[in-house]
């Protein structure tokens, strides 16, 4: 069985919050790119904003646009997501907000809530993008 090497390599942008653990802001393999879960930190600050769960769900939705863009990607290109919150009761605020973003053509998606989120965050988003 002949085996296929792959291209990896990493992806960062100073327009995403720096990695607060051992991992990557993106991972490109190919013409896949992996990004991390993002939650609603400012890359400017390294701080996590202070507002509403939407306020939140459009600074990750930036930050997973920005990781994006560092590939010469877009929203477009995204065929799916994971989305974590920290409370159900959030999951219509959060799922309007998400819609502005993925409005033509969305990716497969699966929603969770979850016990805790990174830095008291209410919603977490990771992706996988397909040139």
């Amino acid at each position: 069985m002949a085996s296929t090497s792959t291209s990896r390599s990493t992806v960062t942008t100073p327009l995403a919050p720096a990695a607060i653990g051992p991992y990557s802001q993106g991972i490109l393999v190919g013409d896949r790119l992996y990004v991390s879960g993002q939650i609603a930190i400012d890359p400017e600050t390294g701080s996590m904003i202070d507002g509403s769960v939407e306020e939140e769900t459009e600074r990750v939705l930036e930050n997973v646009e920005a990781v994006l863009k560092a590939a010469s990607m877009t929203f477009e290109n995204v065929v799916r997501c994971e989305v974590y919150m920290a409370d159900m009761d959030d999951y219509a605020q959060i799922n309007e907000v998400y819609g502005r973003y993925f409005n033509e053509l969305p990716p497969a998606r699966q929603a969770l809530e979850v016990a805790e989120l990174p830095r008291g965050a209410r919603v977490e988003i990771s992706c996988i993008a397909v040139r």
